[in-house]
């Protein structure tokens, strides 16, 4: 790719003015130019995630449970993203690891400061100083995105930018469930919420670390969907008693479960499914003070685990990544055009969709 590409002033952009308020496509918001050790991407490609439905609708809960308000009006959501660097920074045109035409991801995490203990211990999600693309900077709902050059994501150049903006926040995420719940070759998983953009990926990182997989979820469609992935399918509409039907099929109890719906009732009954000494691994946040009901004496005595996940470091999203590279977990996606987020959106508030939306963004 030329280092003179010409790059235009203004850009469209998925744009929402006020939290709660529509979500309008633009077509003149404006193209930032990269500043010191900053680099300009032109996106190519958006997975939508539940999280920029949630943020925009003011109603994305934080660690203690109440909606995330302090958001960057207007708000430009979008961490799925994949682009291709098309300018440098000044300091960043003489790093010779960085190159007009690099392949690189948008993610949640758009700038950590290296320094603090969660950066030095590979668990720089939890930077204290970091900023993200859904509450600070702008995200992959935008033609071009500047990104932090010491905090980019490479992708390699053989894989699909088609396919693996979802990985950089449901596949990771997922990936990183999968991965807290310690499991052995031959375990049991339960993947609650199985047929979606999350429990898809829970699904096959499951199996690629040897599980035998139970995918959780209601409807013909999603039975189909979670069969093709290679998951035992019971239904929650169903069954007239869904942790009893676990207990049966393993056994005993799965030795994890990853909850991976946004519900709060998709957490009922998730700890009684597990055997002794099992994980429950979080995934999905409800919006609202939502908790979970299970007596401490069931978790002491039975030693059970709880381990939440906030999507992953650099270093598991490229492993998250690679497991795509190499085929051995395939993101179920559907693309679909730029301006059809606002459609998007009102699909994913009743539960239509089976994957990943991915937005076609580069025209």
């Amino acid at each position: 790719m030329a280092a003179d590409i010409s790059i235009p002033t203004t850009q469209r952009a998925a744009l929402v003015r006020e939290l709660g308020g529509p979500v309008n496509i633009i077509p003149d918001y404006p193209v930032l130019k990269p500043g010191e050790d900053e680099v300009l991407a032109q996106i190519l490609y958006t997975g939508v995630c539940q999280s920029d439905l949630h943020t925009a609708r003011g109603t994305a809960p934080g660690a203690d449970g109440k909606p995330i308000l302090n958001v960057k009006l207007p708000h430009v959501g979008g961490h799925e993203g994949v682009g291709r660097i098309v300018s440098l920074g000044p300091s960043s045109a003489s790093v010779p690891e960085v190159k007009v035409g690099d392949l690189v991801g948008i993610r949640f995490l758009a700038r950590v400061c290296h320094e603090c203990e969660f950066c030095t211990s590979q668990r720089e999600q939890h930077c204290v100083n970091a900023t993200n693309h859904l509450h600070h900077e702008d995200g992959s709902f935008q033609e071009y995105c500047v990104l932090d050059r010491n905090y980019l994501t490479p992708l390699s150049p053989d894989i699909d930018p088609v396919v693996v903006g979802p990985v950089l926040c449901a596949g990771v995420t997922a990936y990183k469930a999968v991965k807290n719940a310690g499991l052995s070759p031959g375990q049991w998983l339960v993947v609650v919420g199985a047929g979606g953009g999350l429990g898809h990926f829970a699904i096959q990182y499951g199996k690629v670390v040897g599980a035998n997989v139970i995918g959780i979820d209601t409807g013909q469609v999603k039975k189909d969907f979670v069969e093709s992935l290679g998951g035992r399918f019971l239904d929650f509409a169903k069954s007239p008693n869904v942790v009893e039907e676990i207990k049966t099929i393993t056994n005993g109890g799965a030795h994890g479960a990853v909850v991976c719906s946004g519900s709060g009732r998709a957490f009922t009954g998730a700890v009684d499914m597990l055997r002794i000494g099992g994980t429950l691994s979080c995934i999905g946040i409800p919006p609202g003070d939502i908790h979970l009901t299970t007596p401490l004496a069931t978790i002491i005595i039975r030693g059970l685990k709880v381990v939440g996940n906030l999507v992953g470091s650099m270093e598991e999203t490229l492993e998250a990544v690679e497991l795509v590279r190499q085929g051995k977990v395939k993101p179920h996606i559907e693309v679909r055009e730029f301006d059809e987020l606002p459609h998007i959106y009102e699909m994913l508030e009743k539960g239509d969709i089976l994957g990943r939306v991915v937005l076609k963004v580069a025209t």
